[in-house]
């Protein structure tokens, strides 16, 4: 891919492109995807599973909260990726 990204940058000439930064940045994008569905599906599971057996609500929002951080987690990763291959 790099040769790819090359030939880009000497076909533009004069005019130079950071197009490093631009695939990182659309990567970013598509990778906050992910983590964004999950963080809807945990809390949305969340509240029902509370809905339907109110005594367990401890265990329910530990459970939440864990899986809301290992889905943030993704998002960190996708973050430090863009930088980690510039």
């Amino acid at each position: 891919m790099s040769a790819a990204l090359e030939l880009i940058n000497t076909a533009a000439g004069s005019a130079k492109t950071n197009v490093v930064g631009n695939v990182a940045s659309i990567g970013y994008g598509l990778a906050a995807i992910g983590p964004g569905v999950g963080v809807g599906i945990i809390f949305g599971n969340g509240t029902q599973a509370l809905a339907r057996q109110p005594e367990a609500a401890g265990l329910i929002r530990t459970n939440q909260i864990m899986g809301f951080a290992f889905c943030e987690a993704l998002a960190l990763i996708g973050i430090v990726m863009g930088f980690v291959y510039q």
